[in-house]
């Protein structure tokens, strides 16, 4: 099927290939699968509460002619992930790429000790979980942000210090797991970007603290909107790993000293 403008995937060059997207029914998730259907992969819509609009994004690619199911799982919850990982194993027999892009901790209402819960533990519960379908020459993607990445040098803003501080001890915790993961032939990359435009986080935030998107806008020059760090993110499952195992998006000399 014809690729969508902003695309960074050639037609085809992922025929064949089996990817879950945590936290894909909408936003960045929702852009990067659509992007590896159209490159000609077959991609579980993974989501926690948004069945409607997983089910919507299904819909969507198979009318263009892209292979696409959507399974449920609260990443939180044990039983749950393992059920996913049945289901995909019914489906598929495996994967060959993991995007761990779902995160949060910023929502109304949740338990104290939930941005660690997801952001840290939720994510080794998913890699251990999918680690049985993942063979030789397979990638493992973790999607977080420059604040969260740099936030040992770089301090954020108030209300987003405990999503960076658990987004980075998840970053940890998983490149802990490098040498087993190099060990099984699994490769492994970290995608940072800034504050994107239209993500849930970007929304919170500015609830927050009114003025902080833009305040932010300001001082890295620009930001990505949600399709431009999606076509990153779809980049960083196919392209050589670095040696750092971190691909970092845009501009970061604010973040890093001179």
């Amino acid at each position: 099927m014809d690729l969508s403008p902003g695309n960074p995937l050639a037609p085809a060059q992922l025929d064949g290939s089996r990817i879950l997207v945590t936290g894909s029914s909408r936003g960045i998730g929702a852009d990067t699968a659509t992007y590896f259907a159209e490159a000609g992969a077959k991609v579980v819509i993974n989501y926690r509460n948004k069945e409607k609009r997983a089910l919507q994004l299904v819909s969507k690619i198979e009318e263009r002619g892209g292979v696409a199911i959507a399974v449920g799982a609260d990443l939180t919850d044990s039983a749950s992930l393992d059920a996913m990982f049945a289901e995909v194993r019914k489906q598929w027999g495996g994967l060959d790429v993991l995007v761990l892009n779902a995160s949060g901790g910023m929502e109304s209402g949740v338990e104290a000790g939930y941005a660690m819960k997801l952001n840290r533990d939720a994510q080794l519960a998913v890699l251990d979980a999918a680690l049985p379908l993942l063979g030789e020459g397979s990638r493992v993607v973790f999607v977080t942000s420059h604040q969260a990445h740099f936030i040992r040098t770089t301090p954020t803003m108030p209300e987003y210090v405990p999503v960076a501080e658990s987004k980075r001890a998840g970053e940890d915790a998983l490149r802990d797991r490098l040498p087993e993961l190099t060990e099984k032939g699994v490769e492994f990359i970290v995608v940072s970007g800034d504050m994107i435009e239209g993500t849930v986080t970007a929304t919170l935030l500015e609830r927050a603290r009114p003025g902080a998107i833009g305040e932010r806008k300001e001082a890295a020059g620009r930001l990505y909107n949600v399709s431009e760090f999606a076509a990153e993110v779809a980049l960083a499952a196919v392209e050589p790993v670095p040696a750092d195992n971190t691909r970092l998006v845009g501009d970061v000399s604010s973040f890093v000293a001179e």
